[in-house]
């Protein structure tokens, strides 16, 4: 009787599994359950958040409230009060919106917790989803270069400072591995000169941006 072609491939995939190990072929239910442990796998992969902590820096456009534990809450700075946050939180938290900023939507979407700020934290367990330093009114450059080109500005915070502060934690976090630390960061996003200029008043350049420029410039021949 001739064998089927089935039966053919069968025996042939059989003695070639033999020859390599005496192995098996699957039988189809151990398929499936390879198949829907891949699928689970995958799914868990999908659902867990891409980083375990993100890290913010900026202005107000990524401030999540440090102003009130830098200012205090009797401060005149709007974002401490209504109607700040009236649409989301109810109350105003020292974002400079009514509602969430961007870095608390990133957040959400890496399947993380809105992010607390730095000044607001107390152990490092308040830090276990990341940090943010961002603080309204800060500059990415420290008043002293605005100071030294004739622009006044106010002492504020600015980008070094809001870094010496993310350094300060990555040394409560991970003292012993800062090299394998993973974490995604947000820069926030800078003070226009023209806001800059207009805090100046006539002493600083008619162009601001030409200005600054012009300060690049000499900077890098130096």
């Amino acid at each position: 009787m001739r064998e089927s072609r089935l039966e053919q491939t069968g025996r042939m995939a059989s003695s070639t599994s033999g020859r390599r190990g005496r192995g098996r072929l699957l039988s189809p239910a151990a398929v499936v359950l390879a198949a829907v442990a891949v699928l689970l796998s995958a799914s868990q992969a999908l659902a867990a958040p891409c980083y375990p902590r993100v890290f913010s820096f900026g202005d107000s456009l990524a401030d999540t409230g440090n102003g009130p534990f830098l200012y205090g809450n009797e401060s005149r700075r709007p974002p401490l009060w209504p109607p700040y946050g009236e649409t989301f939180f109810h109350r105003a938290t020292g974002r400079a919106s009514n509602g969430r900023l961007i870095i608390d939507f990133i957040a959400d979407a890496l399947g993380l917790p809105f992010l607390r700020p730095y000044w607001g934290g107390r152990t490092t367990g308040d830090f276990a989803s990341g940090a943010n330093f961002a603080v309204g009114g800060a500059t990415a450059l420290s008043p002293d270069f605005f100071w030294e080109r004739g622009v006044h500005v106010r002492d504020t915070v600015h980008l070094d400072m809001e870094m010496n502060w993310f350094r300060d934690l990555l040394g409560l976090l991970c003292p012993d591995d800062l090299a394998e630390t993973e974490g995604a960061t947000d820069p926030g996003e800078g003070q226009d000169p023209q806001d800059l200029e207009q805090e100046a008043g006539d002493e600083a350049s008619e162009d601001p941006y030409a200005y600054y420029q012009e300060g690049d410039e000499d900077e890098g021949a130096q």
